[in-house]
């Protein structure tokens, strides 16, 4: 039977930051700590970590920084560390040596839009109905299996030497344990290289796209995968021989935390993207969408993710030089729905779901002389909010009956944002008591993994729930249409438009 004091350590790699928790066993925090770290646009389109410097970097200072709380007897989150998971942001790719070391950046998931034309070229290949009908998701720029297909393109040297593929989480795995492992999920997002109804990589895919390339071995987040070995002991402050669990994709890992994973479920990600994650009734496809495995053996989910939300709030607030993004969300609250006809495009990094098309723009229509900066932003909120809309409305196309929303994610901070959402879609949405995401679902893992709870087993319930306005519903009706033609009416303009940047910027 496991102590009340064996504690959980979950950290998660993501965009901008890190984020690590100590739990006990039910998954109750009592400690967390974070990072921020670096981001590289070498160039456009082009986003990328150091494994090394960002993912390995972090999930070191946050767990010694974790580790000592649970050594200090003095401290209340003293303890023992029985178990750890990392997760991270997925799908990724990171090229390794035969001893397992980078040997580039890590090119990270559908915000880096380099391999358009891999992903096109892989879809002529394989056929649009067999990628949906085996691998559950048509090729874009956030599948897996197109980012190397590039590499080995345009780095042919750099592909022959590598022995390893990792996303961030088995990156972890691997160095703490020297397990070269990745979760089936995080593997279903390796488009067109993996067969989610057999749970199994499509060997001669493999070898046509990464020829040479071992593919990890194949496991569930929640598994224990090995233990920690003394070098990673020396360098985390983990003890030697502690179990880790395999981990997964942030989202997912965050969906875990807020107890997302019966069919009808959605859990949205408000972020510095917006993510969606519906789990489904068995496994589900749509062209525009991506199906894929789910944390447990026989889930499915249903998932979207647009390029940029939050990111586009904060590059207002940069430009026009607000102290703080709560100040800006002020002052966008005093602005009426509808910030007195002012509409926005969203795709300020393009777009990955409901279409992928990595040269859509961003946009205003509407200004006046007497346009605020709150309306602005208010805009840019409500330009997020339907664009949650949009993918709602191509899930339940694909048969997704959603019966309950659970909203996550540092957006979530304000009241303001997951409103504006609830009456553009009319979905009242949950908001967990617990909202430090994804290291609360890598302890939940954790526990899992040493068998101290059932995976059902709810850990985070309900501190609120937004209702819809019906005054604001009404005008964010008219609206939405507006909204959906202007993107049809400029979508070939906004073509130049990314043409012209990429040749003034490179």
């Amino acid at each position: 039977m496991q102590s009340q004091r064996d504690l959980l350590l979950g950290v998660d790699i993501g965009t901008g930051s890190s984020k690590g928790v100590l739990a006990t066993l039910d998954g109750r925090v009592l400690a967390r700590a974070s990072r921020r770290h670096r981001t590289d646009n070498p160039r456009p389109g082009y986003v990328e970590h150091d494994a090394d410097a960002v993912w390995w970097a972090d999930f070191c200072a946050i767990s010694r920084e974790l580790t000592a709380r649970a050594g200090d007897p003095g401290d209340p989150a003293a303890g023992r560390v029985a178990a750890v998971c990392a997760s991270g942001i997925g799908p990724t790719v990171l090229l390794a040596d035969g001893h397992g070391r980078p040997l580039r950046p890590a090119v990270l998931y559908g915000v880096d839009t380099r391999s358009v034309q891999e992903a096109a070229d892989l879809e002529e290949r394989y056929g649009t109905e067999d990628l949906l009908r085996r691998c559950g998701s048509r090729m874009s720029t956030q599948a897996a299996g197109g980012k190397l297909e590039w590499l080995r393109r345009h780095e042919p040297d750099t592909f022959a030497r590598a022995r390893y593929f990792f996303m961030s989480n088995s990156y972890l795995v691997f160095r703490l344990t020297g397990e070269y492992v990745l979760d089936r999920l995080s593997a279903s997002q390796s488009t067109p290289l993996y067969d989610r109804h057999e749970a199994a990589w499509i060997a001669e895919r493999c070898e046509q796209v990464a020829p040479g390339l071992p593919m990890p071995r194949l496991v569930w987040p929640s598994e224990r995968v090995g233990a920690v070995g003394a070098d990673a002991a020396a360098a985390t402050g983990i003890p030697v021989g502690t179990p880790v669990a395999a981990g997964t994709c942030d989202a997912w890992a965050e969906a875990e935390s807020v107890d997302v994973g019966r069919p009808g479920d959605l859990m949205v990600m408000y972020g510095s993207t917006t993510f969606f994650i519906a789990v489904t009734d068995g496994p589900r496809c749509h062209p525009s969408l991506w199906g894929t495995a789910g944390n447990r053996p026989g889930q499915s989910t249903l998932a979207a993710g647009m390029a940029s939300s939050g990111s586009a709030v904060e590059w207002w607030r940069e430009t026009i030089g607000s102290p703080d993004v709560a100040s800006l969300v002020g002052e966008a609250a005093a602005a009426p729905p509808g910030a007195n006809g002012l509409v926005a495009l969203p795709y300020f990094a393009g777009e990955r779901t409901p279409f992928a098309d990595a040269d859509a723009r961003g946009a205003l229509l509407g200004l006046t002389l007497r346009t605020t900066r709150g309306e602005v932003d208010r805009a840019l909120l409500e330009a997020t909010a339907f664009g949650v809309r949009h993918n709602l409305d191509e899930m339940r196309a694909a048969g997704v009956d959603i019966r309950r929303v659970v909203a996550v994610g540092g957006g979530t901070g304000s009241a303001l944002w997951p409103q504006i959402v609830t009456d553009v879609t009319g979905l009242p949405q949950e908001l967990p008591a617990e909202r430090i995401g994804a290291s609360l679902g890598d302890a939940k893992f954790a526990a899992v993994a040493l068998g101290a709870v059932d995976v059902d087993a709810t850990w985070n319930r309900a501190e609120s729930v937004t209702e819809p306005g019906a005054d604001a519903a009404g005008v964010y009706g008219e609206l939405y249409p507006a909204y959906r033609r202007l993107h049809e009416a400029t979508a070939e303009l906004q073509h130049v438009l990314s043409a012209l940047e990429r040749r003034t910027r490179t």
